[in-house]
């Protein structure tokens, strides 16, 4: 007789696209599963509390910064619902990069990679009362405290499940491009998803706008590393399958449905912005905005950190923006390893003079992310120079984000990479 299984997710608004995804994932497997939300800590122990189920799986999903503070409240959580057959699994980015640390800082078991497939066997697991080391994705305590690697969960086509659980009433953003081929040193979606494109098919994408009008829902956005780029396998757009996309999309929708491309969640490489693609964008999306990924005004440091693109796209792309009627959102990341006084001075000139043009700055500093090639990066010192004038940009409304807190996240995740040295060996089942 299968043992049954609560669900119990701590359900962040940071986190929902993710979240979502799993839940999609079993929903379209037909695992048998009771689900329960805690959008706190205190509603999150209250649901494992009052679970009468065998086993009980509690979902936890993070980005690097916030591995701290969710640790904390996995802590709290613990100490205010504590019961046999518990385990606390997290995954997301951070439990795929960093598997011994988040099984150090107290959660069973860590998610290594995407998490459809993981998720699906792991319930089945529990509900036939299996070794965990036989589901893929996983990194368990060992007997020592090591983390134990189960084999590598599978890539799948984005079509193999959805974006969402509709008939859980549980909608967002639809993912239509995994992985990316631009393996920035400072990104962790490469590390994670591959490096290379894997798009979902224009029916899939008609297939979840109908679940959402169906259900009175008119807005549809996107989840995509880079949005020109749906459909094409390699680093020129493929504007005819995103004008396939697009029109799909606006078939499906009422006559008061708006598409929003280009925008949050998802950006617009510099290279990709035409006057024939913004032409393209014009005639389907609602959005009067662009996000713009720039990363730096100096060619040198784009160079280092495997941007593929210099300086020069960069102010071609807001000016055909701006042109075609888009203001865009371009941004910038300050205290990129390597980076000297005279790279600032120039990411400084670039941002003043794209706010000239029209553009708003979104203000970054660089993070020293598990999983990316620069984990291990010393970040560059930013002199109050370049805060007093990012301060002024700000000031005159010409740049936002939330740079300072993300230095912050930096000094945290670099003592975290002296603590977890890269070269330790992984310890495999099998």
């Amino acid at each position: 007789m299968a043992l049954a299984v609560d669900v119990v997710v701590r359900y962040r608004k940071a986190v929902t696209y993710g979240v979502h995804a799993l839940l999609a994932a079993l929903e379209t497997a037909g695992v048998e599963h009771g689900l329960r939300l805690g959008t706190t800590v205190e509603e999150t122990a209250a649901q494992i509390a009052a679970s009468r189920a065998d086993r009980v799986l509690v979902l936890w999903s993070f980005y690097s910064p916030d591995a701290d503070a969710m640790a904390a409240e996995l802590a709290a959580v613990r100490a205010l619902a504590d019961r046999d057959g518990v385990l606390h699994i997290a995954g997301g980015v951070h439990a795929t990069a960093e598997p011994q640390q988040v099984i150090d800082a107290g959660w069973d078991l860590a998610g290594v990679g995407e998490g459809e497939s993981t998720i699906v066997a792991l319930v089945e697991a529990l509900r036939g009362g299996d070794p965990l080391t036989g589901v893929p994705g996983l990194a368990l305590r060992d007997a020592d405290g090591v983390a134990l690697r189960t084999r590598p969960a599978p890539q799948l086509p984005l079509d193999a499940f959805p974006s969402f659980p509709a008939r859980r009433g549980r909608f967002g953003p639809i993912e239509i491009t995994r992985g990316c081929r631009y393996t920035c040193r400072f990104c962790q979606t490469p590390f994670m998803f591959g490096g290379q494109f894997r798009h979902r098919s224009v029916a899939s994408v008609r297939e979840h706008v109908r679940e959402m009008a169906g259900h009175g829902l008119r807005d549809v956005r996107f989840i995509t590393p880079t949005s020109l780029s749906y459909g094409s396998p390699g680093p020129g757009p493929d504007l005819d399958a995103v004008e396939e996309l697009l029109a799909g999309v606006k078939e499906e929708l009422p006559p008061h449905g708006r598409v929003f491309f280009g925008s949050f969640p998802s950006e617009v490489r510099p290279e990709h912005v035409t006057p024939e693609a913004m032409r393209l964008l014009k005639r389907y999306v609602a959005n009067d905005n662009l996000i713009i990924g720039a990363q730096s005004g100096s060619d040198r440091v784009l160079a280092a950190s495997g941007r593929g693109h210099d300086t020069s796209p960069v102010r071609d792309a807001v000016r055909i923006a701006v042109e075609h009627g888009f203001r865009p959102n371009v941004d910038f990341i300050f205290g990129m390893p390597g980076e000297q006084e005279d790279d600032q001075e120039a990411s400084l000139r670039l941002a003043a003079d794209l706010a000239d043009l029209g553009a708003r700055i979104h203000t970054h500093t660089f993070m020293p992310l598990p999983g990316t090639p620069w984990r291990d990066a010393e970040p560059a010192f930013i002199p109050l120079a370049t805060v007093r004038e990012l301060d002024r940009l700000a000031q005159r409304g010409d740049a936002y984000g939330h740079w300072r807190k993300q230095a912050e996240h930096a000094a945290r995740l670099a003592e975290t990479a002296k603590a977890y040295p890269r070269r330790t060996r992984r310890r495999r089942t099998g």
